[in-house]
């Protein structure tokens, strides 16, 4: 029996007693997690596809430990333009190992339902004619994507909960804002945020020498 399930935005073909590195999890070492983004299912020869997920299935599995990948280089350069930057990067995983593969038996979230509104007596008052109050100005966000690691979906996520300037994201806790993350895409899961707050408390200080220093200093997210 094995199952392509979804993890941290990455698929894989599993079995159990399986041992998979995945993106960074939030879960602790030793914790138990579980996967309901089920692809494919294949049970002694017969085949269930999802539409995208199969209802009801589920992957559970017990995580080993936390660790670093390979470290990869990267380079860039620009012709003509004297500009050359070689940085080096260590993807953060964790590391798994399949306990279970369930066809059915999760947990389905419910939505609870809204009470209907009561109906109120409606009185006829005569219109009264009044000035238009005028529309409040929107205050524009700060462009997040200045802190190391937030990309233009990252960036949509915190604005869409409420950390739209570099302020708010300065005394927003970094596991918060990675829950922000899983929460809006599975994709979005893998992001190292551990110095977010920091970059974003420099940013909105105005300080952006002190910023771009420990920017030069970041490993895949991680003051080295």
């Amino acid at each position: 029996m094995y199952a392509i399930v979804e993890i941290a935005g990455q698929q894989f073909k599993v079995a159990k007693d399986q041992k998979v590195y995945v993106h960074r999890l939030q879960e602790e070492e030793g914790a138990k997690v579980s996967f309901s983004k089920v692809l494919l299912l294949d049970s002694e020869g017969t085949v269930t596809v999802g539409a995208p997920a199969i209802e009801g299935a589920e992957v559970t599995a017990k995580i080993l430990g936390h660790l670093k990948g390979d470290k990869v280089i990267v380079f860039k350069k620009k012709r003509r333009k004297g500009y050359k930057k070689k940085n080096g990067h260590r993807q953060f995983l964790t590391e798994i190992q399949i306990e279970s593969i369930a066809a059915s038996g999760a947990k389905k979230k419910v939505a609870a339902k809204k009470a209907a509104p009561k109906k109120e007596k409606v009185v006829k008052q005569t219109k009264v004619a009044t000035k238009e109050a005028p529309a409040k100005k929107v205050a524009k966000a700060d462009d997040l994507k200045k802190i190391e690691g937030v990309g233009p979906k990252a960036a949509e996520a915190m604005i869409n909960a409420g950390l739209d300037t570099f302020a708010k994201v300065a005394k927003a806790d970094s596991k918060k804002i990675a829950e922000i993350l899983t929460e809006a895409s599975s994709r979005l899961a893998h992001l190292v945020t551990d110095t977010w707050p920091k970059q974003a408390g420099l940013a909105a200080e105005g300080k952006w020498d002190e910023l771009k220093e420990l920017q030069d200093r970041l490993d895949g997210g991680v003051e080295k």
